[in-house]
């Protein structure tokens, strides 16, 4: 299997700092949730939030909806979020937005624990794929329809540790 760049490390480097200046000049001094989506997201919320200097707290949740290249369809929650949002400033941390089926899901699932703000932060979006209307606050790189790995989004399992982004050829 060839891997081929689609974005590089230095990109993606300079990337992250733009958000988090983004994110820090809307929230201030205010005290920042970020829910991670697990696993892919982890490389991206960590070098995010090491460029903020408001408080932050870390959450998780893993959901899926792949297998494979291929999405599911189906919504399977594996671990749920545990911090109290009411009132707190969220920001959803995703490593890419493809059909929205999955954030879809995430949003209304956290609208309904009544946070102060809920922000969504993508570093990839594939809008060629959207099937649900979704919209992120904060957009790392609109991308082509491929599939991708590297930098926490993975080929079953492996290729995470990439610190780039790459595709395969379908």
């Amino acid at each position: 299997m060839e891997i081929k760049t689609l974005i590089s490390t230095k990109k993606l480097n300079s990337k992250i700092i733009e958000l988090a200046r983004q994110i820090q000049n809307d929230f201030k001094d205010e005290e920042i949730l970020f829910l991670v989506i697990l696993k892919g997201s982890v490389f991206f919320a960590t070098d995010l939030a090491k460029n903020i200097t408001s408080p932050i707290i870390l959450d998780f949740m893993k959901v899926s909806s792949y297998s494979g290249t291929q999405s599911t369809g189906k919504i399977d929650v594996k671990l749920d979020i545990t911090e109290n949002i009411t009132d707190k400033n969220v920001i959803v941390i995703e490593d890419i937005i493809d059909t929205g089926r999955t954030l879809r899901y995430l949003i209304d699932y956290l609208k309904a624990k009544n946070p102060k703000a809920l922000k969504i932060c993508t570093l990839l979006d594939k809008k060629d794929r959207r099937e649900f209307e979704i919209e992120a606050d904060y957009v790392g790189f609109d991308i082509p329809n491929k599939f991708v790995l590297g930098y926490g989004l993975d080929y079953d399992e492996k290729y995470r540790n990439l610190p780039y982004i790459g595709y395969i050829e379908q």
